[in-house]
C-alpha cells in the first residue's frame, strides 16, 4: 500500500510517496512556479539519480497530473501504474472548529473547507485546488484531509479566546487556532522519545522554523498555547509575514497610504517579515549567510527574529510550568545554527545552556542532535521535522478506523528504536 501526500501552495507543490507498510520513502519532490510560467519539477528517489524537468503547468490540475505522470514514468518513476497509489493525504491548513481529526474527503467536507478559506487565503485556496484536482485524477481511492489546526484543539479557552467582544467568537468563530500541527506533533513525539519518556509525561516547547514560523507550548504532551492565531499571520517574524504587530498599525497605514484592505493584507502577508526588513525577498539561507558576513540590514533582521523567538520561549516557559525540553526544527539549512545561537543567548537565567560547538556542528542534514550543554536543566534538541510522515500515518489511522485523538495515538516515530528517514 503506497500513500501519496500533497502540500499545495499557491505556486508550488511538495509531494511524497511512501509505503504504508514500513513507511519507507519511495520518492519526494516539488513543483515550483505553478501557474506563473517557468514551471519546474524535481523528484528524488533513494538509490537513484535526481530527476528534474521544465513542464508548463497552467493550474493545479496540470501540476497534479504532472506529479502522477512523473511517479509512473517508465524511466524516472517509482511505480508502474497510478493504481499502485492506495490513498492520498492532503495537508489542509485551516480546519476551524469543524475539524478536530483527519477526515475522509467528500463533497460535504469540501464545501465546509471552502467556507474556511477566507481564514487562510494564501493556504486553504491552493490546498483545496490541489485536493479537487487530485480527486478528479484519482477518483477511485480515498482522499484524507489532515488539518494543521486539529493539533491545537486541546488549548483551553483562556489561551484560544481573544480579548474582543465575546459575540465575535459566538457569531464568527474569532479565536486562536494555531497551525503547523503535523510538525509540532512530530517534534513533540521525537523530543519525548529522545528524553526516554512517554509524551504524556513531558512538558515541551516546540518551534517550527521554515517560511512560516510558529511556537507551541505543550503540557503533558498536548498543545496549551501556540503563537499563530485566527490566521497564520500572527506570531513570530516570518519570511514574508509580519507576525505580531500593534493592531492600530493597519488603520494608521490605510489612512497614511490610502490603502485598500486587499492591498494591506497583501503587504502584511507577502511583503513584511524578513522580506520587509531587507526590502527584498531572499532565500532564508542567503539572508542568514549575509548576516554572518556582517550585512547591516541582515544582521538587524536576525536580531529582530531572535528577539521575538526569545520572548515567546520565555512566555511559554511561564505558561507551561517546568519544561523538560525545547525542540526546534532544522529550518532550511546548515546556516540555521546562527539563528539558534542568537535565540538562546541570554536564556541562561532559565537554566537553558547551549553547547555552541554542538549547535554549530551537531545538527546537519536529517540528523537529530541535542545541542544543549551537559549541565543545562532544560534539554534543547534540533529535530528535522517530518510532516509528510505524520500525514501518511494519519491517513492510515483513518483508513483503519483507529483515528483516536492524537494524544493517545501510537505513532511509529514515538516508538523505541525509531530511526528518522534520510530523505533522498
Amino acid at each position: 500500500m503506497n500513500i501519496l501526500t500533497l502540500n499545495c501552495w499557491i505556486h508550488s507543490i511538495h509531494y511524497t510517496l511512501c509505503s504504508g507498510v514500513d513507511w519507507s520513502v519511495l520518492a519526494t519532490g516539488e513543483l515550483e512556479r505553478v501557474a506563473i510560467g517557468g514551471t519546474s519539477i524535481s523528484q528524488r528517489s533513494p538509490g537513484r539519480e535526481s530527476y528534474s524537468a521544465r513542464v508548463e503547468c497552467v493550474d493545479h490540475r496540470d501540476a497534479i497530473a504532472l506529479v502522477i505522470a512523473t511517479l509512473t514514468d517508465p524511466q524516472h518513476g517509482v511505480i508502474d501504474d497510478k493504481r499502485q497509489i492506495a490513498a492520498v493525504g492532503h495537508r489542509i491548513v485551516h480546519g476551524g472548529e469543524e475539524f478536530r481529526q483527519p477526515v475522509r474527503i467528500d463533497e460535504q467536507i469540501l464545501a465546509t473547507m471552502r467556507t474556511l478559506a477566507p481564514l487562510a487565503p494564501l493556504h486553504n485556496e491552493p490546498n483545496i485546488a490541489g485536493t479537487e484536482a487530485c480527486m478528479d485524477l484519482l477518483p477511485a481511492i480515498p482522499h484524507i484531509a489532515v488539518f494543521d489546526t486539529s493539533f491545537h484543539q486541546t488549548m483551553p479557552e483562556c489561551a484560544y479566546l481573544y480579548p474582543l467582544p465575546y459575540e465575535w467568537y459566538e457569531a464568527y468563530g474569532v479565536r486562536r487556532f494555531g497551525f503547523h500541527g503535523p510538525s509540532h506533533l512530530y517534534l513533540s513525539r521525537r523530543a519525548a522519545a529522545l528524553l526516554g519518556r512517554p509524551v504524556v509525561d513531558c512538558n515541551l516547547v516546540t518551534i517550527h522554523c521554515d517560511r512560516g514560523v510558529s511556537l507551541c507550548a505543550l503540557r503533558n504532551g498536548v498543545s496549551v498555547d501556540t503563537s499563530m492565531g485566527l490566521t497564520p499571520l500572527e506570531g513570530a517574524i516570518m519570511d514574508t509575514r509580519c507576525g505580531d504587530i500593534d493592531p492600530g498599525i493597519p488603520a494608521f497605514m490605510i489612512h497614511a497610504e490610502d490603502l485598500s484592505m486587499t492591498e494591506l493584507n497583501r503587504i502584511l502577508n507577502l511583503k513584511s517579515g524578513i522580506t520587509g526588513i531587507l526590502g527584498r525577498q531572499v532565500q532564508r539561507r542567503d539572508y542568514l549567510a549575509a548576516a554572518m558576513e556582517g550585512d547591516p540590514q541582515s544582521v538587524l533582521a536576525l536580531q529582530m527574529e531572535s528577539h521575538r523567538l526569545k520572548k515567546y520561549i520565555g512566555a511559554y516557559l511561564a505558561a507551561v510550568g517546568p519544561v523538560d525540553a525545547i525542540a526546534i526544527s532544522a529550518g532550511t539549512g546548515e546556516q540555521e545554527w546562527i539563528s539558534r545561537q542568537e535565540t538562546f543567548a541570554g536564556l541562561e537565567c532559565f537554566g537553558i545552556l547551549l553547547d555552541r560547538e554542538k549547535n554549530r556542528t551537531g545538527a546537519v542534514g536529517r540528523a537529530e542532535a541535542r545541542i544543549s550543554a551537559a549541565d543545562s536543566s532544560i534539554a534543547v534538541f534540533v529535530i528535522p521535522s517530518d510532516e509528510e510522515r505524520v500525514i501518511a500515518e494519519e491517513v492510515m489511522a483513518v483508513l483503519s478506523g483507529d483515528c483516536t485523538d492524537h494524544a493517545h495515538r501510537d505513532y511509529s516515530f514515538s516508538r523505541p528504536g525509531f530511526k528518522p528517514v534520510d530523505r533522498a
